[in-house]
């Protein structure tokens, strides 16, 4: 058709020749095309690239109080975080930016620092929240799960029916060291037949930075523990 297009007649043995040889596109002046297509991938992977300026601030305002509760102890402490209401809200907010979006049905926060954070999520993304809670505090029917700690064993509870076969649920704690408890949360949520999608921690240790997984599942931490303060 290009031809066409520059002379009003084609010769028999043109046009089958033509017809014989597939038309390559035109190559575009100084790649200018294939330059306008990878700038859309090179600007996304920029931005993840750069961190979101929120987690420093959310960072600088965790306390780190030496040898709590027991020597050697490093002890993370959010309660500093709690008196600064915009960080607060970045923290939630960048849950809530994970998560909106993703179909939950509920947050299941572990006791009691998950109780802080979970139920902000939970109405921010129209979730049920569901109390995962330590012996003996929830009043009905409860179904349990032990796990173990350093020294002896822990349990949590949760109450029967308050999560249904199929939903999809997050689970809420403020910190993630040995994984121990959130293992116990997933376990206890998948006996009930939740889909369990993810765990959720203000608080890691490195190794839980970048997409650990805990039974199979992805834990998703916003900023990494410290040992002292700045």
């Amino acid at each position: 058709m290009g031809e066409e297009a520059s002379c009003n007649t084609v010769t028999v043995m043109e046009a089958a020749t033509n017809a014989k040889q597939p038309q390559l596109p035109q190559p575009k002046e100084n790649g200018r095309d294939a330059a306008a297509a990878a700038e859309p991938v090179a600007e996304a992977a920029a931005a993840a690239a750069v961190p979101d300026p929120r987690l420093q601030g959310i960072s600088d305002a965790i306390r780190v109080v030496p040898h709590f509760p027991k020597e050697g102890i490093m002890f993370n402490d959010i309660t500093t975080l709690l008196l600064r209401p915009g960080v607060f809200k970045d923290a939630v907010d960048l849950f809530v930016e994970r998560y909106s979006g993703m179909r939950i049905d509920a947050v299941a926060g572990i006791e009691a620092r998950g109780f802080i954070f979970g139920p902000a999520i939970a109405l921010a993304i129209g979730a049920k929240f569901i109390p995962l809670r330590k012996p003996r505090k929830l009043p009905g029917e409860v179904i349990s799960e032990k796990y173990v700690l350093e020294y002896g064993t822990d349990c949590l509870q949760m109450h029967v029916g308050a999560i249904e076969a199929t939903e999809r649920v997050i689970i809420v704690d403020d910190l993630v060291a040995t994984g121990g408890t959130l293992s116990a949360a997933i376990r206890l949520l998948e006996r009930a037949g939740a889909d369990v999608v993810e765990c959720a921690c203000l608080i890691g240790l490195p190794k839980f930075k970048n997409f650990y997984k805990l039974n199979g599942k992805p834990v998703y931490v916003l900023v990494e523990s410290r040992e002292s303060d700045k």
